[in-house]
């Protein structure tokens, strides 16, 4: 679609993405004076692949959960999506616009937000850069007003917006951050490691806060997040890139049941027993409620051993967390690759 055309209504796809690709030509030159100066004149580069062929679609108001390791090109989608990078092949869409065009209608309905990034001012108060945002996206003062102030009272800002930037905590700035970037009310959110460095606390209100905000305005939000609490608590639809190809796009459940490879199944007993002949012991600290591991495909035939053959009061099956399902999931990648 061309920057001219105009943003797509609610009940269409907010993001489509169909063959992009992003390859960064990079100096290589060894290392030495002799080497240096040899750069001078004959320099080599490599083409380094960080997007392959990616493509996607992501409904309006949905949560997307965007998965991988450093370096497997999460970051650089979300830049050719937002509009800063240009790709190498493919085409992509949000909101109806190219976004490498950077259409002025097209960046005052997104927003990118890095947890490693600073936008606001360093030695003024976030309030200023509150107000250079207004001008920038012409926002009317009654609208900025408003929302400016209920940004502050959701995010517990309070008095921390008149002071300098460089005098808050990391938690503090990030919350300045993101409340900066939702000034214009976007209506596309780009969240690459929004709770970067946070303490647990801090992470619950970020995760809150956006979930309060998909809801208040059918936002459509990409995150990606190495915290899985993040994707846990936001996501239901999961996407998992590594080494610059998509692997995996589907319900956060299913990666499990994809990827996970185990089940545990927590025992409570009348009376302590010998579980090992069912599956890998791995907690006995409370004889009479042990924990054991099985295999994924196991836990029916195991179970049903288990309430036939033990004094069993009580049995929960659980799924193994998500952040050993994503290190199985690149395993099982790199066995294949």
């Amino acid at each position: 679609m061309s920057s001219g055309d105009s943003a797509v209504s609610g009940d269409h796809a907010s993001i489509v993405v169909d063959g992009l690709g992003k390859t960064f030509n990079v100096p290589v030159r060894e290392p030495g004076l002799r080497s240096a100066v040899t750069s001078l004149f004959n320099r080599k580069t490599n083409d380094v692949v960080a997007v392959d062929d990616v493509g996607f679609t992501v409904e309006a108001g949905e949560i997307v959960g965007f998965l991988g390791p450093n370096g497997a090109g999460k970051t650089t989608t979300l830049k050719m999506l937002s509009g800063l990078l240009h790709p190498s092949e493919g085409q992509a869409s949000v909101l109806g616009y190219t976004p490498f065009d950077r259409d002025k209608e097209f960046l005052r309905q997104i927003t990118l937000v890095m947890g490693n990034r600073n936008q606001l001012q360093w030695d003024l108060p976030a309030l200023d850069s509150f107000e250079m945002s207004r001008a920038v996206y012409r926002i009317p003062r009654p609208e900025f007003v408003e929302q400016r102030d209920e940004l502050i009272e959701l995010l517990d800002l309070g008095e921390l917006v008149s002071k300098p930037v460089r005098n808050l905590s990391l938690g503090e700035r990030m919350k300045a951050e993101i409340a900066n970037s939702l000034l214009h009310r976007p209506a596309v959110l780009f969240l690459d490691e929004p709770t970067l460095g946070l303490d647990v606390t801090m992470q619950r209100r970020i995760r809150s806060f956006l979930a309060d905000y998909n809801r208040r305005h059918n936002a459509t939000i990409l995150l990606t997040s190495h915290y899985m609490a993040d994707v846990e608590a936001l996501c239901r639809r999961v996407m998992v890139i590594n080494n610059g190809s998509l692997m995996f796009d589907g319900d956060l459940e299913l990666l499990s049941e994809r990827f996970g490879g185990h089940r545990t199944l927590v025992v409570t007993l009348s009376e302590p027993a010998d579980l090992s002949t069912y599956g890998e012991v791995v907690d006995d600290s409370t004889p009479s409620r042990p924990s054991i591991r099985i295999g994924g495909d196991e836990a029916a035939a195991v179970t049903a051993r288990l309430l036939a053959e033990q004094p069993v009061i009580d049995l929960t099956i659980e799924q193994p967390p998500i952040d050993d399902v994503i290190e199985r999931a690149f395993g099982v990648e790199a066995d294949t690759a």
